[in-house]
């Protein structure tokens, strides 16, 4: 194997993590803060319960703010037609249906009327849903994202949201992953390459 390199080190050497800054009108997403992901028995652990905790407040100032708000959640059909390769990798997220209490919306993050909800089978709450549209029609340039897995499902929509001209702005206590590993290099390679980072005090600050 090869010797271990300092990640941040070639980053910077490169000329990689430069600020993309962030623009008004803001939106935020929240993915898949659902008691399934947030529930260690389930599919939740390391430090995505209190990224759960941490957006509570930022949640808030979202509304109070009059930002765009949307959620994603998983979920698939009780009849198995949506089923697709991503649960070859992970079978036991086929049980992720309506019926199942573990899909909805952990309490203190649940949906308010008139924010959006996406529903998901796959990693991105871009891929194939309407989030890009109504983000554009929303007008919203600064996308601030939080929710769980860094690793999974935030970093696929983070990467998305850069793919689609929005401006990616990670808040760094809000979002969590099973794996704290996964967790920081995954943090790491995002802000070197595809968002912003910031924490929420600084967030709610400016």
């Amino acid at each position: 194997m090869p010797p271990e390199d300092d990640a941040a080190e070639i980053y910077r050497r490169q000329g990689f993590g430069g600020d993309i800054g962030a623009v008004a009108p803001y939106g935020l997403l929240l993915v898949d803060f659902a008691v399934a992901f947030v529930d260690p028995e389930l599919f939740g652990g390391g430090n995505i319960g209190e990224a759960a905790g941490h957006s509570v407040g930022l949640l808030d100032h979202a509304r109070s703010a009059g930002w765009p708000v949307a959620h994603s959640q998983i979920v698939y059909g009780e009849d198995g037609a949506d089923a697709n390769v991503w649960l070859e990798k992970i079978p036991a997220m086929r049980t992720l249906t309506a019926a199942n209490p573990a899909t909805e919306f952990v309490g203190e993050l649940t949906p308010a009327p008139g924010e959006l909800v996406i529903r998901k089978t796959v990693p991105s709450a871009f891929f194939g849903s309407a989030l890009t549209p109504w983000l554009v029609h929303h007008g919203v340039k600064t996308l601030v994202i939080v929710g769980c897995t860094t690793s999974g499902c935030v970093r696929a929509s983070t990467v998305d949201a850069l793919s689609y001209g929005f401006r990616p702005v990670l808040v760094s206590d809000c979002v969590g992953d099973r794996s704290l590993q996964a967790h920081h290099a995954s943090m790491l390679d995002l802000q070197a390459k595809y968002a912003s980072v910031v924490d929420s005090a600084a967030l709610l600050a400016g």
